[in-house]
C-alpha cells in the first residue's frame, strides 16, 4: 500500500527495486517494514520481509514521520541525496 503522502510511488517498481537491492534507487526510495518498525535502503543486506508488511517513502524523513525507525545495519537516514549526506 502507498502511503497518503507518498501518492507517486509505484508499488511494483518499488517491489523490484527492493528485491533487486537496485544501488541506482539508494536515497530515493525507503522500504519500510510495519512488522517491525524499521526503515531501510533498497541496498540494505537484511533478510526481505513480506510485500504486506511493506511500505515505499520518498525520504527518510517522511519514513521518521509515518513513525519508523532508522535501520542500524544500512543507516537510511545517511543515504545519498539525504541531508546528513550533504552535510548539512
Amino acid at each position: 500500500m502507498t502511503p497518503p503522502d507518498e501518492p507517486d510511488l509505484d508499488f511494483a517498481l518499488c517491489e523490484r527495486v527492493r528485491y533487486a537491492r537496485d544501488p541506482a534507487y539508494d536515497g530515493i526510495i525507503f522500504i519500510a517494514v510495519k512488522s517491525t518498525g524499521i526503515y531501510c535502503r533498497p541496498v540494505c543486506p537484511v533478510r526481505q520481509p513480506l510485500s504486506r508488511n511493506v511500505s515505499y517513502y520518498r525520504s527518510a524523513a517522511a519514513a521518521e514521520r509515518a513513525g519508523f525507525r532508522p535501520c542500524l545495519r544500512c543507516r537510511p537516514e545517511t543515504a545519498p541525496r539525504s541531508p546528513a549526506w550533504n552535510g548539512t
